[in-house]
């Protein structure tokens, strides 16, 4: 037993499979395990987790505004229909519960059932919302042209557009109010795509559009003194917190941000991948495009998924959106936070707080404000329905088939 023993331990896997070969893999780097170890942003983790709530707060008040019968909804139909709007974690009695500042849980007086409605505070902001939309209808429209001049057919799809239309701060009915009212600015080429009209000779010529980032490079030429091959192409880089640099990653950072590109609003024939530099060009011309298109949003944010429909029409398709913007950590930041993957333009935040806001996103900031409140301060807002409910609103209140009967009986008792 002894020598049996001695013989098994020179050979750690075993006398019979000690002469076999053994390969070690090299770790996997593709873009999901780039996604589960890059360095994280806790705040903006949490600005979307808040975000993707007051999306489905919106989504339920969708739900409970489109009743015939008023602005109100049983709780046992709002949880039929709950999971529809994005409601899967939670029943819909609990997550109403959780915000008594946007919900308010009331007894119907005809029905005596549990109903819910929207509070007049947060009915408010919606409708301040609405008005300062249709207000921004000149902004709204050269945000749309600035995408069309992106595009590299100049055609593109209103379904992309529609799916980020909250993002770029358009009304609901931008195809009427905006597309079609602007008739000499954009044609309908068929039920689904539009593109810009070119104006006539005797017409003005076109407005050249500037990418945003070209203030940043103008501002570093200026006061910072780099030279003109520094900052012609260059990116601002803001890297979170805890991320850590590898050796000869500021060589290849250097170099990529000398790398010259098409810039999104200018016009060419073809994009020639296959040459020298040509994939890197290509991916720093998608890059540019994808940090304009997140400029021209309210929140300087978008859902992942939605930038795809863009690929065809802003001529992305060969990139990967997930793993290129993986690329660049400096750039964007990818959060996962939820079952949704939100993408952030970094420069444009700081310690998780937008730094150039507008009208837009002031409203919607009150309206994440009032829903963090949750719980808090809910003895003044009971105070506040008390004095404003007498029995029940006449708003609210539905008649039913057989109640013209009620003052006939109190007629003949009375006498």
């Amino acid at each position: 037993m002894r020598i049996l023993h001695r013989f098994t331990t020179q050979f750690t896997r075993g006398p019979f499979t000690a002469a076999t070969q053994t390969r070690f893999k090299k770790p996997a780097n593709t873009a999901q395990t780039r996604l589960e170890t890059r360095t994280r942003d806790l705040k903006l983790d949490l600005l979307a987790f808040h975000h993707r709530r007051l999306a489905l707060v919106l989504s339920l008040h969708t739900l409970v505004s489109a009743k015939k019968r008023g602005p109100f909804i049983s709780l046992n139909l709002l949880s039929r229909w709950a999971p529809h709007a994005g409601v899967k974690t939670l029943t819909a009695g609990e997550f109403i519960r959780k915000y008594p500042h946007v919900f308010e849980v009331f007894t119907d007086p005809v029905r005596r059932n549990q109903c819910c409605k929207c509070t007049p505070n947060f009915v408010q902001l919606i409708n301040l919302e609405n008005e300062t939309l249709t207000l921004a209808e000149h902004t709204n429209v050269i945000k749309i042209k600035k995408i069309l001049s992106m595009s590299v057919t100049g055609i593109i799809h209103l379904h992309a557009i529609r799916l980020i239309r909250r993002e770029l701060g358009l009304p609901e009915n931008f195809r009427d109010s905006i597309i079609k009212k602007h008739h000499d600015t954009f044609r309908m080429v068929d039920a689904e795509t539009f593109e810009l009209i070119e104006p006539n000779e005797n017409e003005e010529a076109p407005v050249i559009f500037s990418a945003a980032v070209e203030k940043w490079r103008e501002n570093e030429f200026e006061q910072k003194w780099l030279s003109e091959f520094e900052t012609k192409y260059a990116f601002p880089i803001n890297f979170p917190t805890g991320f850590k640099i590898v050796r000869g990653f500021k060589e290849k950072l250097k170099n990529w941000q000398r790398l010259s590109y098409v810039k999104p609003y200018e016009k060419i024939e073809k994009i020639r991948v296959r040459t020298c530099g040509g994939v890197d060009r290509y991916e720093k011309r998608a890059v540019g495009v994808i940090h304009e298109l997140l400029c021209l949003t309210v929140e300087k944010m978008v859902e992942v998924e939605r930038l795809v429909h863009f690929k065809k029409d802003l001529g992305l398709e060969v990139v990967n959106l997930r793993e290129l913007l993986l690329k660049h950590p400096g750039i964007f930041y990818i959060s996962t936070r939820g079952s949704y993957q939100f993408v952030f333009l970094r420069e444009k935040y700081c310690r998780g707080c937008l730094v150039e806001t507008d009208a837009v996103f002031d409203v919607r900031r009150k309206m994440l404000e009032l829903m963090l409140l949750g719980c808090r301060n809910t003895r003044i807002l009971k105070e506040q329905q008390d004095d404003g409910r007498c029995v029940a609103n006449e708003e609210t209140v539905t008649t039913r088939d057989g109640d013209f009967v009620l003052p006939i009986l109190e007629c003949q008792f009375g006498k």
